[in-house]
């Protein structure tokens, strides 16, 4: 319900995600969150998270309503509703836990149509039926889903320390750290002395080796992780900065 979820490891709007069926494990830099079967959450915009599915039984089923911020503007309109000023922190944010939830999740069923997706006539209705019961259980929420601002400035280098593993561009590093582009690539030189991009594949690399040679990780278990598209290209970066293979640390 609402538009499609960007495929990069960037949030671009909030996202309510119940799991039907499996099990999820998700990071968001700091933490890392589980949820199971019947659980649900909200995944807040303008934060980097990943998460990886496991079957149960050989099925994953989710539901997954995005609140893009047109929709959550013309609700606060609709419903006059005042944004406060949370202090939560974290891509994952855990939901008190109603019947109304689950009710809601199977009243959806008859309005989907044969491509998986919420029948267009009633994508509205429901969508706010979902945040009426979200803001009567989780009241804190009106903080925010109703923020519309966009990212201030913060600490580079701690943000980067936390967050270089995952596979965004510079440009989402960039806003997110509340700089543009031209002065995040100049206050990054100042604070790691390298290119944002030099130093990114640096890290993830040598996290690598740690983690092959430490925790005798293969390179197929980390490689994604770690922000690498594909394990040939980790290999090739691999063997330029350290001058042999990841095979050879495996023994």
């Amino acid at each position: 319900m609402g538009p499609e979820i960007s495929p990069e490891q960037f949030i671009p709007e909030h996202i309510f995600m119940y799991l039907a069926k499996g099990e999820v494990a998700g990071y968001d830099g700091d933490s890392k969150y589980t949820m199971k079967s019947g659980e649900y959450c909200l995944i807040r915009k303008n934060y980097l998270a990943r998460y990886t599915k496991q079957e149960l039984n050989g099925e994953f089923e989710k539901v997954v309503v995005v609140f893009d911020e047109a929709f959550l503007k013309a609700f606060q309109q609709k419903y006059q509703i005042n944004k406060g000023n949370t202090l939560a922190k974290g891509a994952f944010v855990e939901l008190t836990k109603t019947q109304l939830i689950t009710n809601f999740v199977y009243s959806l069923m008859p309005y989907y149509n044969a491509g998986h997706q919420i029948n267009e006539a009633f994508d509205v209705v429901k969508r706010e039926e979902l945040l009426l019961i979200l803001l009567q259980t989780n009241p804190q929420l009106g903080d925010i889903l109703f923020d519309f601002g966009i990212p201030q400035k913060i600490n580079l280098e701690a943000f980067m320390n936390r967050n270089y593993k995952f596979n965004v561009g510079l440009e989402r590093f960039a806003y997110l750290t509340g700089r543009s582009l031209s002065s995040f690539k100049r206050d990054f030189l100042k604070i790691f002395a390298d290119t944002p991009s030099r130093w990114i594949v640096k890290k993830r690399l040598k996290e690598a080796h740690f983690l092959i040679q430490k925790k005798h990780l293969k390179p197929s278990e980390i490689y994604l992780d770690l922000g690498f598209e594909d394990l040939s290209h980790f290999s090739f970066a691999f063997k330029k900065l350290f001058g042999y293979a990841p095979s050879k640390l495996i023994g």
